[in-house]
């Protein structure tokens, strides 16, 4: 499905737009090689300076197929990126559409110098709508709009695509006025609103409003983009609430050559992703609608009470939290802990029934739930990811450190005659022991020497594996969990006695949505481990 876009061929008619799925550049990669619908891979917006962007929950659904996000614009700065976006090879039937804001006209401009080079098309987030200074704030001024567009087209010889807002009652007024100021297509649109959901009295989202986005919001999007191409005679991009190859026809016959499809994705692996575009192509080529089926509108965001029962204290900086009730989790998947007003965080599951969880203090959530008292009633969203199946007649090998045995324990306790390695510090900085030794057999290491093994639990690991037979070592499947350094050890370890595919592993990404839609969590292959994990395999 080639078609012309601003002076390349390119591969498909698709984009995924910005801030969706593709925000880190391992995911961009993937998808430039796997996923030939996606033509158009558009950035997640990027600013003059680094954005940590706004605590979680950063996304909600409030029907299903329907959603609310306000992430913030996190991103790590224009020159950050740059040097990130240096080791993108980008193809030749690709284009790099990449996403930028600013303040000010000269932040536009300086950002656009930074990234011109590296990109194919600079797209202008002038309609984010609920980051204050940004975005709809200098989006819903058309003489503001034909300003930064003519600014941004004098500095770089790149094209340039202002993306603009639904949430204005002048919408072919902007849109004239940016492509006044030169603009070579348009993006329309971005998030309605911004919006409010709340969940048992209290405010989702973080920054309590948000842009909505998904199935709702298409009527929206159909009549701006006809708005649009009513006044206008450039190349559109159509964004907003398509899920189905009906929606597309919908969009290119309402103006759009390039069709943005996002919060369709929620939910989705990488693999089930593909697929889905994969349909969306055969459905435009044959005269279908099927591809719609693999859009998840079973997905369950919403959230459940509990009662903290008991607080633990193991060390200064780690605690066992007890609730009031069991959850329904498989070994493997994990749940968000969400407390209005400070936030939400995903943890594994320690115990299932009744609930537990373990927590480190590494910031100023896990911070908060050292002294989170008896009664205090929080809530849990999930299980989500994917839930462990070690082969049949295969041996487990879980190695655990920090909180990571939280993950592993379930698994011990649920398929039987496990070796689990914990590693730790020191004694003292050990929970859980008991219960893993009447499920498992438990080998400990401490750095210290104060418990078990001196040394690292990689090395007692390796001691371990060195002693098997080549026939015991194919039946083991590995189960690691913990600190990035401590996995890749682990794995470096195992690599020396068996293969790849016999290694799972879930390293502590930063993971935010829960549910593949922000990227944070992206793996340096492209896989993201809250959907496609969150144990990874290594072959």
């Amino acid at each position: 499905m080639t078609i012309e876009f601003l002076g390349k061929t390119i591969s498909g008619p698709f984009t995924i737009p910005s801030g969706i799925v593709a925000t880190a550049v391992p995911i961009i990669r993937y998808i430039f090689e796997h996923i030939p619908q996606v033509g158009v891979m558009t950035t997640k917006s990027i600013g003059p300076e680094p954005r940590l962007g706004y605590r979680e929950p950063v996304y909600s659904q409030y029907a299903p197929g329907c959603f609310v996000n306000a992430v913030g614009l996190t991103n790590p700065g224009a020159e950050r990126s740059a040097e990130l976006f240096a080791d993108l090879e980008v193809p030749e039937d690709k284009f790099l559409l990449t996403s930028i804001f600013g303040g000010s006209v000269d932040e536009f401009v300086r950002v656009a110098e930074v990234l011109a080079p590296l990109s194919d098309g600079l797209e202008l987030n002038l309609s984010c709508p609920h980051a204050k200074g940004y975005g709809m704030a200098m989006g819903q001024d058309p003489e503001l709009v034909e300003e930064i567009t003519r600014a941004v087209k004098a500095a770089v010889d790149i094209p340039v695509v202002p993306k603009l807002t639904p949430n204005t009652d002048n919408l072919a007024d902007i849109a004239g006025a940016a492509v006044a100021g030169g603009a070579d297509a348009l993006c329309a649109i971005n998030t309605v609103g911004p919006g409010y959901v709340s969940a048992h009295g209290e405010p989702v989202l973080s920054n309590e409003l948000g842009g909505l986005s998904g199935k709702g919001v298409l009527p929206i999007a159909l009549k701006c983009l006809r708005e649009v191409r009513a006044a206008v005679d450039v190349p559109i991009i159509g964004c907003g609430g398509v899920s189905s190859a009906a929606d597309v026809r919908q969009f290119q016959a309402a103006g759009a050559g390039i069709v943005g499809v996002g919060s369709a994705l929620t939910g989705m692996t990488t693999a089930q992703m593909a697929d889905y575009f994969v349909d969306l192509e055969r459905d435009l080529q044959q005269e279908t609608d099927r591809a719609e089926e693999r859009v998840q509108y079973t997905l369950d965001m919403s959230f459940s009470p509990v009662t903290v029962v008991k607080n633990q204290r193991v060390a200064d900086d780690i605690c066992l939290l007890t609730f009031d009730r069991a959850i329904d989790i498989r070994a493997g998947e994990f749940v968000f802990l969400w407390i209005p007003g400070l936030g939400e965080k995903p943890f594994s599951a320690l115990t299932d029934d009744p609930f537990s969880l373990v927590v480190i203090d590494v910031g100023e959530f896990t911070h908060a739930l050292m002294d989170l008292a008896a009664g205090t009633e929080a809530y849990v969203r999930g299980p989500h990811g994917i839930a462990a199946q070690p082969p049949d007649n295969s041996r487990i090998v879980a190695v655990a450190g920090g909180t990571g045995l939280a993950a592993v324990y379930q698994l011990a306790r649920d398929f039987g005659g496990a070796e689990v390695f914990m590693g730790a510090r020191s004694a003292d900085r050990l929970y859980f022991v008991d219960e893993c030794e009447a499920c498992a057999n438990v080998h400990i290491a401490t750095d210290d020497g104060s418990r078990g093994y001196h040394g690292f639990v990689t090395e007692a690991l390796d001691a371990y594996l060195a002693g098997l037979s080549p026939e015991d070592l194919d039946r083991l499947v590995f189960y690691n969990c913990g600190p990035a350094p401590m996995v890749h050890a682990a794995i470096a370890v195992q690599e020396k006695y068996c293969k790849p595919d016999q290694i799972m592993s879930a390293i502590d990404y930063l993971t935010k949505c829960g549910v593949g839609v922000c990227g944070a969590c992206a793996a340096p292959d492209g896989r993201r481990l809250c959907v496609d994990g969150p144990f990874l395999s290594a072959g």
